[in-house]
């Protein structure tokens, strides 16, 4: 599921390599802990009605049983040992950050992103933009402004404050290296369909991975309180296949050659 959805019980599957084996781990998890409970429930109730006081059952005056320490301290080893194997690879394998093909730098300002490409495919890209809370949302949010939540849509997606100005686009089937600091306070950057959140700190970077799958609109929210407008800094990232992407790029660096142009022409004084 690409996008948060009413009455969402479980996490999201994702649309990347690591967020569908971050899914299965815990999915994994949690069908090991439901057995863990049926057992030990199982156990409890059978107990409490077939051993009860008024069918007569009179209490073992025995006070250990090394039988039954050794099976209930063998069997939650081998356990988390089914458990950690797969997450320490997952640990591992999230942790490459090596060989990417594209390099976006993230910076999170109170109370908006700043997306800089460094590099795709070993060439300097110059693209860099700002992304803020979506003007039509940031207007409904207001007190006294009179308008409705329900209004705001991408297309027939409710997305009140979800939506920004300039989304981060992105594309599929690349390796993405994220590098992600602060300028100010403490910000965290989640996209739960990526699989991981990473948080943004000031004086440190952080990196992460991705590569997405399958094209699509994205969202994600800031994960750390970080002061008043702090519900208002939403992510939305635009994932194209890799010719349209490159398209885009293009026309990005064109825009931002045509304003450099524009600021240092013959006209300008420095």
């Amino acid at each position: 599921m690409a996008n948060p959805q009413p009455w969402d019980w479980n996490m999201p599957k994702g649309v990347s390599g690591i967020s569908q084996r971050v899914y299965d781990l815990h999915m994994l998890g949690f069908y090991v802990c439901l057995g863990i409970g049926a057992v030990v429930f199982t156990i409890m109730f059978i107990a409490m009605f077939r051993f009860r006081k008024s069918r007569g059952a009179v209490a073992e005056t025995w006070a250990h049983s090394t039988r039954l320490e050794t099976v209930w301290t063998i069997i939650p080893i081998l356990l988390l040992m089914m458990l950690a194997w797969p997450a320490t690879r997952l640990l591992i394998d999230m942790n490459d950050v090596g060989d990417a093909d594209l390099t976006v730098k993230v910076t999170g300002f109170q109370w908006r992103w700043h997306y800089d490409y460094v590099e795709y495919e070993k060439a300097n890209t110059g693209v860099a933009f700002i992304s803020s809370l979506a003007a039509e949302s940031n207007r409904v949010r207001q007190l006294g402004s009179g308008l409705d939540p329900h209004s705001v849509k991408d297309e027939d997606y409710a997305s009140y404050l979800l939506d920004v100005d300039n989304p981060l686009v992105l594309p599929v089937g690349v390796k993405i290296r994220f590098v992600i600091t602060a300028d100010d306070v403490n910000h965290a950057w989640w996209v739960p369909t990526l699989g991981w959140k990473q948080d943004a700190i000031p004086g440190i970077v952080n990196d992460a991975w991705t590569q997405i799958d399958e094209p699509g609109t994205y969202r994600g929210q800031c994960a750390e309180l970080c002061g008043r407008d702090h519900a208002f800094m939403p992510i939305v990232i635009r994932a194209l296949p890799k010719a349209e992407f490159e398209q885009w790029l293009a026309s990005r660096k064109a825009g931002a050659a045509s304003t450099a142009a524009l600021v240092t022409g013959p006209g300008h004084r420095g």
